[in-house]
């Protein structure tokens, strides 16, 4: 690969882009109430973000999951786009369950610290 220092210096910009980004939704989504829809919406940005896929199927070279299924879906059909769609369902599935392990986790840490307090 020849392009490979570029390859990376692409890699490093689009995760300084999304740490930012997603540390911008952090906190808009630091609800007071409704704290497991900021959990889901976290975890699903988190998948949507971070799931990488191969950019073509006949080499090694990795792009974020998302933008391979809308330029396969654009550029080639709607077929070709259920191969990165796969991997990127899967990490959303994972993304929500560890959001609801976590969330479970925080309310019961909460609720234990409250019931000390109040001793």
């Amino acid at each position: 690969m020849e392009s490979a220092p570029n390859y990376w210096v692409i890699w490093s910009v689009y995760l300084l882009a999304a740490a930012v980004f997603y540390g911008i939704f952090w906190q808009l989504t630091r609800f007071k109430t409704a704290r497991w829809g900021a959990y889901v919406m976290r975890g699903l940005l988190a998948a949507i973000i971070l799931t990488p896929w191969y950019a073509n199927p006949q080499e090694t070279v990795l792009a974020p999951a998302l933008m391979v299924v809308l330029m396969d879906a654009i550029t080639l059909d709607g077929a070709e786009a259920v191969r990165a769609l796969v991997p990127l369902s899967l990490a959303i599935i994972i993304s929500l369950l560890l959001a609801f392990a976590a969330l479970l986790i925080n309310t019961r840490r909460e609720n234990k610290e409250f019931k000390n307090n109040e001793l």
